[in-house]
């Protein structure tokens, strides 16, 4: 696929979903703002292509200044082949993680809460369509053949996302990010950009 008509994709669709977002993304930051303390947006560093690092920004679905070693052990857990444990949803996430605020559970069965990324998509850190944007230390637990990924833009939705994300172990997922750079093609993301607004309502992304 040209990476010039992958990017013109990119600008056009991001920018376009912005401005009809507008008062969605107001509405959003407004309820962040207005329910918990701390600022709307979350600013954290991930790996893009090639592992550079960039700042991604999400809505805030946690608590300001939350610890995160409970996390960093299930995904160091899941990394290893480990099934979820009972009550635990899968890919990346923890089930009644007491970090989350109550709107951040609705942005996150929603999705909502990762649409600031769509600046991302503009800036040209993320593309709609890729591999899953991971932290650094997530990265440095990856096999040689899971770090092909990092050949392509991270996204903000992927093969992974409309594969049964909610019930994905993290390897299957890689997975998922290794088979998409292998195969990428504008069809491919274009049937990927059609399957996410489906997964979305199922609440399988």
């Amino acid at each position: 696929m040209s990476a010039l008509v992958k990017r013109v994709l990119d600008v056009v669709l991001a920018a376009t979903g912005l401005l009809l977002l507008t008062p969605l993304l107001a509405v959003v930051w407004v309820a962040v703002r207005l329910t918990s303390p701390g600022p709307a947006v979350f600013r954290q560093e991930r790996l893009g292509r090639d592992e550079k690092p960039f700042t991604m920004y999400k809505f805030r679905s946690m608590t300001a200044g939350a610890a995160d070693g409970a996390h960093r052990a299930y995904v160091r857990a899941m990394l290893t082949g480990a099934e979820p444990r009972q009550g635990d949803s899968g890919l990346y996430k923890l089930e009644r993680d007491p970090r989350v605020t109550r709107v951040g559970g609705w942005l996150r069965r929603t999705s909502l809460d990762e649409l600031p990324q769509l600046v991302n998509v503009l800036r040209g850190d993320m593309s709609l369509v890729g591999p899953r944007p991971v932290l650094a230390w997530e990265a440095e637990l990856f096999t040689a053949q899971q770090r092909t990924r990092f050949a392509a833009r991270p996204g903000l939705t992927g093969l992974w996302q409309v594969s049964g994300r909610a019930r994905l172990t993290m390897p299957q997922a890689l997975a998922l990010d290794v088979e998409y750079v292998r195969r990428q093609s504008l069809w491919l993301d274009l049937t990927i950009l059609a399957r996410t607004l489906p997964a979305l309502r199922r609440g399988t992304a």
